[in-house]
C-alpha cells in the first residue's frame, strides 16, 4: 500500500522588514512539510492575503504600518477561525502579550529565537497546542502571580467540570494536548473538546489566558505550575 504524503502546512509571513521575511522563508522552506505561500508587509495586507490564500498558519509581527499585529490577528481570527496565528516579535511586555493572546494568537515567540524553535512551534500549533517562548512564559507567570489575589467575579467557575479542571491543571504544568491525553487515557480530540469547554467557562481564547484566569480565581495554585 502506498503511503499517503502528509499535506504541507501552508504559511503566510507577515513582517514589515523584507530581510526578516527572507530569513524566515529560508529557514522554513528547508522543511519538507512546510510551505511559505505568501508574504505581507502590513497588518492590512495580512488580513487581505489570509482571505485570498487561506493559510494554515500566519507568522505575524506586532509593530507594523497601516494595521498592527493585534488588530490584524483579531480580524483574521474573526473571519478565518481555523487559521492559527503565531506571533514572532521583539515585544515581551505583559500588556502586549495578553492583548495578542486575547485576540486569538496560538503562539508567541521573540525574534531572538529562530530556526528549530520556530519550526517546532508551527508544528505544535497545528496540533492544537499553545506555545510561548521562555521569556514570554516568565512574563505571563509574573503578571499572574502579582495579580493573583484579585478575584475575577464574572467567571462562572462553579460550572467547571472536574475533568476540565484536571485538563487545565495539566496544561499549567506545560503538557501538550498529546501528553495530557496520554496521562488521562483519552484522545487528543477529547482533550481539545475539554479545552473548548474550559475556554467558554472562563471566557478566554487561549490556554495561557485560561491558566492566568485560573490563578486569579483560585482554580489553580502555585502547586499546579510545578
Amino acid at each position: 500500500m502506498e503511503s499517503i504524503e502528509r499535506q504541507k502546512v501552508r504559511i503566510l509571513l507577515v513582517d514589515d522588514h523584507p530581510l526578516v521575511r527572507r530569513a524566515l522563508r529560508d529557514i522554513l522552506e528547508k522543511e519538507p512539510d512546510l510551505q511559505v505561500i505568501a508574504e505581507a508587509g502590513t497588518g492590512q495586507q495580512a488580513v487581505e492575503m489570509t482571505e485570498e490564500h487561506k493559510p494554515d498558519v500566519v507568522i505575524m509581527d506586532i509593530s507594523m504600518p497601516v494595521m498592527n499585529g493585534v488588530d490584524a490577528t483579531k480580524a483574521i481570527k474573526a473571519s478565518n477561525p481555523l487559521t492559527a496565528v503565531l506571533i514572532l516579535t521583539v515585544h515581551t511586555d505583559v500588556e502586549t502579550i495578553f492583548s495578542i493572546l486575547q485576540a486569538g494568537a496560538s503562539g508567541y515567540l521573540v525574534k531572538s529565537i529562530f530556526g528549530p524553535e520556530v519550526i517546532h512551534t508551527i508544528r505544535a500549533v497545528m496540533d492544537g497546542d499553545m506555545v510561548l517562548s521562555a521569556e514570554v512564559s516568565q512574563e505571563v507567570l509574573k503578571y499572574a502571580l502579582q495579580h493573583g489575589t484579585k478575584p475575577v467575579k464574572h467567571v462562572p467557575t462553579e460550572r467547571m467540570s472536574a475533568k476540565g479542571l484536571e485538563v487545565l491543571s495539566l496544561a499549567a504544568k506545560g503538557l501538550s494536548n498529546k501528553e495530557i491525553g496520554a496521562k488521562l487515557g483519552i484522545t487528543e480530540a477529547t482533550v481539545k473538546s475539554y479545552f473548548v469547554d474550559v475556554f467558554q467557562k472562563l471566557n478566554v481564547r487561549s490556554r495561557t489566558e485560561a491558566i492566568f484566569v485560573g490563578l486569579k480565581t483560585g482554580l489553580l495554585t502555585l502547586d499546579d505550575l510545578d
